[in-house]
Parts: structure tokens; C-alpha cells; sequence
């Protein structure tokens, strides 16, 4: 009863306090009607207290989020069932469900008699412009009772998430290259210098089988290793992208990072429905994705990105040594920032002649105004000279630009030159190549 005395709205505190003022003056002024209309005033307040008080249905809440996973600037339908176990019928209810401000207003449903086993289904649409991983609920419900002047708040503690991923922009088909997980010339030298108790190796991934673990290297490193050749028959491919907050420009979804992970993403699916396996690693080091497997379905990757922040490092020495250290000898793809000559020399160094590589540079001279665009475009076209000196293919994505206008660019090769000016929009190279 004291919990539904302090759920008195504004109507029910006016009324009780209308019924003082009422008591007051009858006393005063000798008048019984008045007085009989204070009681009244203050009565009514009181009973309908009690009676939302002494409800005794129960209710159970079920929520639908479809689907789950969500591009940025699209929406999900929540449905929300709610569903009276008890035989007692419900009164007037207020339903309010927990949304991130990100992905819209709180969304409220006014509920009108539910009959006991009867339910209710209300649905909303919740529609991030960023991407993330957002928890929707619980559910609050609140209890009115037909006048309006008692009203109680109970919780539900159910919650769900929806996950607003990447926008995916689909990529032209193009001949990539890449290394066969087992097989290959790189595997084949391997062995024949290692003899068969020494296999080619690879360090130890989460979801590997403990069965596969090449106890000999194993010792001789100090890390689980496992037999290369017994993976399956599948390309192999390896993403880096650029997190640095230092090296991109721009504010929200409209900010160079943000065209950088869309582009990650894009071109991870194109690469999971072209059959290659991948791994994403970033400035920080490698992400933590789980088996290779799992990126041809997508979901992994989109779920990684979705939540993917800028990194407060200024250098990529971190990223540059785990891919190293990973030793994946496929197709390298990287989604650079503002990168200067030197950067560009460190990542380009140790990669096997026969490799290929891929570079998306985003010319974060683009999204500058005002002072320092200047350096930036300058640093840009030198860090493209050393990339294609070292034999990348590059791509160069800019401000108003998505990665499937760029992508052809990758399809031109990294000495290709047609009078001296490249196609596709690449700035003239440094040097002449030979037809391929």
C-alpha cells in the first residue's frame, strides 16, 4: 500500500490535496456537503491505490529483434509479445522499452485490458546510424488505474542486442592471387628443406585441433604450433586495417575511418564468398576472431567491425609484427590511413616476391580543410610511390567515393602504364613495367 501511495500521479495528488483543502474549509465554514466532498476527494485516490496495489496477474515479456544484425543507416523491427499467465484480466497499462538514444526515442505503448491466458504484440522500428552493439531493454511496465491517479512501475530484466554493422558495398571480380593452405610452391620448399618431421608449421589459432599440434616445433619455439599441410584446401588471405585516431580525418559516419571499416568490410565478404579463409588484424595486433573458418559466413567479420574503435597509437609497428609473426605467405590486404614513406617501407618489407598485396589508402586529404591538406596529400602520393616501387597493387579511396568505385584499381597492375598515366583514376607511377 505505501508503494502505491507513492505512485500517485499528478491527478491523484491534486485530488488529495484538493480534498484537504475541501475538509478545511467545511470545518471552518460548518458547511456537511463540502466535508462530504473532501471525503470523497480523498477517498477515491485511496481505493484505486488499493486496488492497483492488490493486483495480483502475472505477465510474461517476449522480444523479437529482426534481424539481429543491421547495416548502419537501415532499421530492425522489435516486437514485443506480452502475455498474461494468470486468469486475472489486466487493466490499463504503459509499456516503455530501454533503447540507446543512438538508435531512436524510447518507444511507448499504451495497452488496453488483457484477459487472462490473452497476450498483446506492439512492434517499433530501431534504426542506428552508427555502428555497434547495442542492448535493447528490459522492458518497464507501468500499471494505471482507470482515472489515472495511481500509477506503479514494474521492470521486466530480459534484454537483447542488436548489432548495426558496416555498410557492405558489393566488389567487381577480379583475379586476386593468394596461397593454397596446403600446397603450393611456398609449402612444397618448405617441406623439402624441413624433411617430413619437420612439416610446415604455423602458430597455434583458437579452434585449431589439439591433434594437429606439431609437438617438435612446438618445443623448439615455446608456442603451439600445428602442421600447415593438414589444413584444408582453401586460399588464404590476411586484412590489416588501420585503427590509428592520428591517421584519418573527419567527424561520424562521414569520417575516413568510417569509409575504412565499411571498406574492410566489403572487401572481407567478397573475399569470404570467393573461398578464401581470412584473418583481421589491426595496429593493435591481431584481432581475436576465432577459426579461419568462420569468415565465410560473414557474421564473425561484420561482428568484429561492428564494434572496432580508433586506437590511440601512433605507429603500426604492433600490427606490422603480428602480421609477421603470423607468417600467412597469401594475399595481404590493407586499409591504410595517413601513412607517411617510412610506414609504407616498413609494412612492404619481408614480403615474399610471389605474395600478393593489396593497398587501400584512404587520401585523407579529402576529408581536410584549411591548413595541413597540403602535407597530407604530399605524404599520400609518397607512401603510393614506395607501395608500388615494391610491387602492392593500390588503391586510392577518397571523400564521396565507395570501395566499389575503387576496387578496379586493384585489377591494374602495380607497374601497369598506358603513356605514362595510369588508369582507373591512379596518379602516374614511378615506373615503367613490363606487359603482363
Amino acid at each position: 500500500m505505501r508503494q502505491a501511495l507513492t505512485g500517485l500521479t499528478t491527478r491523484g495528488r491534486c485530488f488529495v490535496a484538493a480534498g484537504f483543502a475541501a475538509a478545511l474549509s467545511a470545518l471552518i465554514l460548518g458547511e456537511k456537503d463540502l466535508l462530504r466532498v473532501a471525503v470523497f476527494l480523498v477517498a477515491l485516490p485511496l481505493i484505486a491505490a488499493m486496488l492497483v496495489a492488490r493486483t495480483q496477474f502475472r505477465l510474461s515479456c517476449k522480444r523479437l529483434i529482426s534481424p539481429m544484425r543491421v547495416p548502419a543507416g537501415e532499421a530492425a523491427t522489435v516486437r514485443l509479445t506480452l502475455a498474461n499467465v494468470s486468469m486475472v484480466p489486466t487493466g490499463l497499462m504503459l509499456l516503455e522499452d530501454t533503447l540507446p538514444y543512438t538508435l531512436g526515442g524510447r518507444p511507448r505503448f499504451v495497452v488496453d485490458r488483457v484477459p487472462g491466458g490473452g497476450s498483446r504484440t506492439v512492434h517499433y522500428e530501431a534504426k542506428g546510424e552508427i555502428r555497434g552493439r547495442y542492448r535493447i531493454g528490459p522492458l518497464r511496465l507501468r500499471l494505471a488505474d482507470p482515472f489515472g491517479l495511481v500509477e506503479l512501475t514494474r521492470g521486466f530484466s530480459s534484454t537483447d542486442f542488436l548489432t548495426v554493422v558496416p555498410t557492405v558495398h558489393p566488389l567487381p571480380t577480379l583475379g586476386l592471387g593468394g596461397a593454397w593452405s596446403t600446397g603450393g610452391d611456398s609449402t612444397s620448399r618448405s617441406v623439402a628443406i624441413q624433411g617430413e618431421d619437420d612439416a610446415a608449421t604455423r602458430e597455434y589459432r583458437n579452434g585449431d585441433d589439439l591433434r594437429k599440434v606439431h609437438w617438435r616445433s612446438t618445443a623448439r619455439i615455446g608456442k603451439l604450433m600445428v602442421r600447415r599441410e593438414e589444413q584444408p584446401w582453401q586460399t588464404r588471405a590476411a586484412m590489416l586495417i588501420d585503427a590509428r585516431l592520428s591517421r584519418h580525418r573527419g567527424e561520424g559516419a562521414a569520417s575516413s575511418f568510417e569509409w575504412s571499416v565499411s571498406t574492410a568490410a566489403s572487401i572481407g565478404i567478397h573475399l569470404g564468398r570467393l573461398g578464401y579463409s581470412l584473418r583481421l588484424f589491426s595496429d593493435s595486433g591481431e584481432l581475436q576472431t576465432g577459426t579461419d573458418g568462420d569468415f565465410s559466413t560473414g557474421h564473425l567479420l561484420l561482428d568484429q567491425l561492428a564494434v572496432l574503435a580508433t586506437s590511440a597509437h601512433h605507429e603500426m609497428d604492433r600490427g606490422i609484427q603480428a602480421l609477421r609473426h603470423a607468417n600467412e605467405d597469401g594475399l595481404l590486404v590493407a586499409v591504410l590511413g595517413d601513412i607517411g614513406p617510412d610506414e609504407a617501407q616498413a609494412l612492404a618489407t619481408g614480403r615474399g616476391g610471389t605474395s600478393r598485396s593489396i593497398a587501400v589508402l584512404c587520401d585523407v586529404s579529402s576529408w581536410m580543410t584549411g591548413s595541413g591538406r597540403a602535407d597530407a596529400l604530399m605524404r599520400h602520393q609518397a607512401s603510393v610511390g614506395v607501395l608500388r616501387r615494391c610491387g602492392w597493387r593500390v588503391v586510392i579511396g577518397r571523400r564521396g567515393m565507395t570501395i566499389t568505385e575503387a576496387w578496379g584499381q586493384a585489377g591494374v597492375s602495380a607497374f601497369a602504364a598506358a603513356g605514362g598515366n595510369m588508369t582507373f583514376g591512379l596518379e602516374p607511377a614511378t615506373a615503367t613495367a613490363a606487359a603482363t
